[in-house]
């Protein structure tokens, strides 16, 4: 097998819908630059994801320079959306965790309530320094995260996609197989790794970035839709279930914490620190 090098990178500039494959990007403390600043809350201002509106997966945001987004979806106009001025912020629910967030112009609130069907807002979180923290109970002091669901990144492996995606073609629902890589959001995909190697990776470097391997990601119904269609199927949950149930949850891939800033290219080698 050849030595393990980083193979793409995922940026989702809005959580819940598709993001862009960028060949290099800078790691913050919070991720990648520009990763999940945005997000979608209801009227009661909890988020909102794929978990309760699959159509989000049709809808497109490109990162702008200056943090602004670019919105397509099927059947509406792209929209640009400028980062809101962070003079009046407001709290919002992400997950257990109220953070204070700027709503954007109502234009980006009726362009997705139209696509959607719903009453619902965009909001930006201006600071992740100081705005999240890590989930306490696999967080070292200080750790922070941008709207992503508990972690700065998460990293997927191809050589265990194929694993699964031969566990799922020898299961109850072959025909829903294989999956592609886009079903479970990764910021960080590598290569040329032995299947579920990661499992064992307690810290890891790729290029000139060192990151802490938090946990195993347990994985949702998100990894159930297929992100060209927005169709929910049952793979991949039902195999996970017979197969990579750790600690009650149904998990691929892993979560990171990264332990310095610095640039990440497609091709650099990914090494095993512990």
């Amino acid at each position: 097998m050849a030595n393990p090098v980083l193979s793409s990178l995922h940026v989702y500039p809005v959580k819940a819908v598709q993001g862009h494959a960028p060949d290099e990007a800078s790691v913050e403390p919070w991720g990648l630059a520009g990763d999940r600043r945005w997000m979608l809350v209801d009227h009661t201002a909890k988020m909102i994801t794929q978990r309760q509106q699959a159509r989000l997966a049709l809808v497109h945001a490109a990162l702008l320079p200056d943090g602004a987004v670019r919105l397509s979806a099927p059947g509406q106009h792209p929209l640009t959306v400028p980062v809101p001025a962070a003079s009046a912020r407001t709290p919002v629910q992400v997950w257990r965790d109220e953070v204070k967030a700027v709503a954007a112009d109502e234009g980006a609130a009726a362009w997705f309530g139209a696509f959607l069907g719903i009453d619902v807002r965009l909001v930006h979180m201006p600071d992740p320094e100081v705005s999240r923290p890590v989930d306490a109970r696999y967080a070292r002091e200080g750790e922070t995260v941008s709207f992503a669901d508990g972690y700065p990144l998460l990293l997927t492996s191809l050589s265990s996609l194929d694993a699964l995606n031969a566990l799922i073609s020898r299961g109850d629902h072959p025909e829903e197989g294989p999956l592609p890589m886009n079903r479970f959001r990764p910021n960080l995909v590598v290569a040329d790794t032995p299947a579920w190697a990661e499992d064992g990776w307690t810290r890891i470097a790729i290029g000139e970035v060192a990151f802490r391997v938090a946990k195993p990601c347990g994985r949702c119904a998100v990894t159930t839709t297929d992100q060209s269609t927005a169709v929910r199927g049952k793979e991949p949950l039902r195999t996970l279930a017979r197969h990579r149930r750790i600690d009650g949850q149904l998990v691929f891939g892993q979560n990171l914490v990264p332990e310095a800033t610095g640039t990440l290219r497609i091709g650099d080698p990914l090494t095993v620190l512990g």
